[in-house]
């Protein structure tokens, strides 16, 4: 049922909820324009930037992660900054660090934090599984509480902020793996494939004839909040809202909903960012389709993003050939949505 036909939504709700589709396909041509094919990629980045939260976007080098990530921040008015990951990077190169200077009035020398790169609003984090798992960790705080604390004292990162970090496939040589307390801060792991015949040849065309596209500013730093304040808005049905709480648990070895094949293969499951990444990111897709509450489709569709990267799968799932998505997608098709006693 779209908003139009719901005649208890208020009509500044229903302007809203147009205007807030308007946006999310304005940002999507604008990025259309740049980066080839990928739709459901560009839509889950456009989403977690709604939702407020962090995204990582996993492939193999050459398939445009880092070109999308700096289309979209062309086309919102935000400082933006590029951090390569590499193995000698250390933790002061991304959050900064205190340097001495001198007074040149009295002479006195003291301290002064030079900010580093992740000082912006849109940051992207590339290749960060290339770098060492101290300088990885530098980043945990910004992404969770939004901060920066250095040498005792805190600094707040101006709202919005997002990381979008790419990363290689951990088989590759000179990687290292990202531990899982933050892989439990992306809200979404969205993996990037090739691209279709018709795809490549477009990019062909693009990238060897001299075309250079330009995009334009589409969203500014007051509308992305009043568009994240809307998302968080959005109504669930309490039936809805189980079903979400019920599908991140059934990720839970041994617990109340885990079915066989989580027990066989899963050693640890998805944390309550799971359920709160299911939440948020399905009130997105229900804003997209022009609907103001959510549905039991809307938090499958979004469940493999949400969910894929928080699983820790076992030594039987490596040795069956199982993978998290396996999993994710056997567990929306038998998750009931029908609420049971709490």
């Amino acid at each position: 049922m779209s908003v139009a036909a719901d005649i208890n939504t208020p009509a500044e709700v229903k302007a809203r909820c147009e205007e807030f589709r308007k946006t999310f396909k304005s940002l999507s041509d604008e990025i259309g324009k740049v980066v080839v094919g990928h739709r459901p990629v560009v839509e889950g980045v456009l989403t977690a930037l709604f939702a407020g939260g962090n995204v990582l976007l996993e492939g193999v080098p050459g398939l445009g992660k880092t070109l999308l990530v700096r289309t979209l921040a062309q086309t919102l008015s935000l400082p933006f900054s590029r951090i390569q990951f590499t193995p000698d990077l250390m933790p002061a190169d991304v959050i900064g660090t205190n340097i001495v200077t001198e007074d040149p009035q009295t002479g006195r020398r003291g301290f002064q934090f030079q900010r580093g790169p992740i000082f912006a609003q849109i940051v992207l984090a590339d290749e960060i599984n290339r770098a060492t798992p101290k300088t990885q960790s530098a980043l945990l705080e910004a992404m969770q509480e939004r901060s920066i604390t250095s040498g005792g004292t805190t600094y707040k990162l101006d709202a919005p902020f997002l990381v979008l970090a790419t990363q290689n496939p951990i088989e590759q040589e000179g990687t290292y793996p990202l531990p899982e307390a933050q892989l439990d801060r992306f809200l979404l792991k969205i993996v990037v494939g090739y691209s279709q015949l018709d795809e490549l040849m477009t990019i062909l065309d693009r990238t060897t004839a001299g075309h250079n596209p330009e995009v334009s500013k589409v969203m500014d730093a007051p509308a992305i909040l009043a568009a994240q304040q809307l998302v968080r808005e959005t109504f669930v049905a309490p039936h809805v809202k189980q079903f979400a709480a019920r599908l991140a648990m059934s990720t839970h070895p041994g617990g109340r909903f885990a079915p066989e094949i989580t027990n066989k293969y899963v050693r640890c499951g998805s944390s309550p960012r799971g359920a709160q990444a299911l939440m948020l990111a399905g009130k997105v897709r229900a804003l997209i389709d022009g609907r103001y509450h959510v549905g039991n489709a809307d938090i499958k569709a979004v469940a493999q993003d949400c969910l894929r990267h928080r699983l820790i799968l076992n030594f039987e799932a490596e040795a069956d050939r199982v993978s998290a998505e396996d999993i994710v997608k056997k567990l929306v098709e038998t998750t009931s949505t029908e609420p049971v006693a709490v």
